[in-house]
């Protein structure tokens, strides 16, 4: 049994790190999946606080995580783990059974289970929940509660550090389709014999006053007392779906720009804005001196929203931003690029560099090499990113094995 509760504790453990991780790591993308549920279930007010509820709910299933991997605190984290999946299993099964979303986002954009596939999920890891939960008086207590509380912390402030730089800046991993190096052209195609979409057309008739439904093989077309009524196509198996899909963009008249962005033969670059009432109007009007630049002739630019045609007119009077806004699908913006606004460096439809509106690149230092300053920069920025994660992780580690070695009695 205590083997089995080790291995218990420790799957537990790993999964809810991992789950806290890849939330944390795209606080903005969990805050979008919130603000879906909130729209499904018509608590739009709460749509406010969906960043607030997404680093909650990233940095709690790390910390419950990192207790039940090191075994610290074990009867609070048995009850947190209890009380969290037992309220998430009755959560999931309702959206299994009502569908409002289509992806749970329990992994966050890691891993892409449907609801029904969550809930079998939480079914599942039901069973430890329930051997760690139960057995929570058993887990021997090896350390003084203040030296765990004092670990338990350095590690919550942790999380909490990266969560605030990839709100800050952009995921430090990135496991959406828009991720750098991605060719748009090739992860829209669908590859030849992929399944398609499977779809049931049902025909309503009427007749005497009764409404009867019919499918295409058994519809009465040769009795003309029958009269139709409705005709609904319901999606009964879903086909392969690329990647990147709904990638199109419009001018103000309506005309379609994508084939432009994606086959210029220059460097493209995206100025992403989602939603323009929601934008650092700052971060926006630091594009212009970009948009001088490729107006030139270096490169193109384009600046892109969802928002309609009154919002940019109002934005464009009250800042006169020098370039104009083409339009595109809201949700394809923010899966292009978690920053408001974001921007998106292009060449021949491959995606070369990514930046949030706090970093973007001075036009001044484009003007020798645009790839190479893009490449280099991003490059830099990224391994310097990787080394700072990887040294204070490691001091961190040290930090709390000194602290659970020197300044604590161990029990036995």
């Amino acid at each position: 049994m205590r083997a089995l509760r080790f291995i218990c504790r420790i799957l537990l453990g790993l999964v809810f790190i991992f789950s806290g991780f890849v939330k944390g790591i795209d606080p903005m993308g969990s805050a979008i999946k919130f603000s879906e549920y909130f729209s499904a279930f018509h608590l739009g007010f709460l749509g406010n606080f969906s960043l607030l509820f997404s680093v909650l709910l990233a940095s709690a299933e790390f910390i419950i995580g990192i207790a039940l991997l090191l075994g610290l605190r074990m009867k609070i984290a048995s009850w947190a783990v209890f009380l969290f999946m037992s309220f998430f299993t009755i959560l999931t099964l309702i959206l299994a059974l009502t569908n409002p979303v289509s992806d749970c986002g329990c992994f966050g954009d890691a891993i892409k289970l449907t609801n029904w596939q969550t809930f079998l999920k939480n079914v599942v890891l039901m069973v430890p929940v329930m051997m760690v939960f139960l057995s929570r008086n058993k887990f021997p207590v090896r350390y003084k509660p203040f030296g765990e509380w004092v670990t338990l912390g350095i590690l919550y402030i942790g999380i909490l550090l990266v969560i605030r730089y990839c709100y800050f800046y952009l995921p430090v991993i990135d496991f959406l389709p828009y991720r750098t190096g991605t060719n748009i052209p090739r992860a829209m195609e669908i590859p030849e014999g992929a399944p398609q979409d499977e779809y049931r057309t049902i025909l309503y008739y009427q007749k005497d006053g009764v409404t009867k439904e019919f499918t295409l093989e058994n519809y009465p077309w040769q009795d003309s007392t029958w009269k139709w009524v409705d005709t609904k196509t319901i999606l009964i198996k879903k086909g392969y779906e690329p990647p990147i899909h709904d990638f199109r963009f419009t001018d103000p008249d309506g005309n379609d720009i994508t084939d432009r962005i994606l086959y210029d033969t220059k460097y493209v670059f995206l100025l992403i804005s989602p939603n323009m009432q929601k934008a650092n109007v700052a971060g926006i009007l630091k594009a212009n001196a970009l948009a001088d630049f490729c107006n030139g002739g270096n490169c193109s630019f384009y600046a892109l929203t969802a928002s309609p045609i009154s919002e940019i007119r109002q934005f464009t009077e009250k800042n006169n931003p020098g370039f104009p806004f083409y339009h595109a699908d809201e949700t394809t913006l923010q899966t292009m690029i978690r920053s408001n606004p974001g921007l998106m460096l292009i060449k021949d439809g491959t995606i070369v560099a990514k930046w949030s509106y706090r970093e973007f690149p001075e036009a001044e230092r484009l003007k020798n090499d645009i790839l190479g300053y893009a490449v280099t920069y991003y490059r830099e920025k990224r391994e310097s990113l990787t080394k700072t994660i990887l040294i204070l992780t490691l001091l961190l580690t040290l930090a709390v094995i000194k602290i659970l070695q020197l300044n604590f009695d161990r029990r036995d």
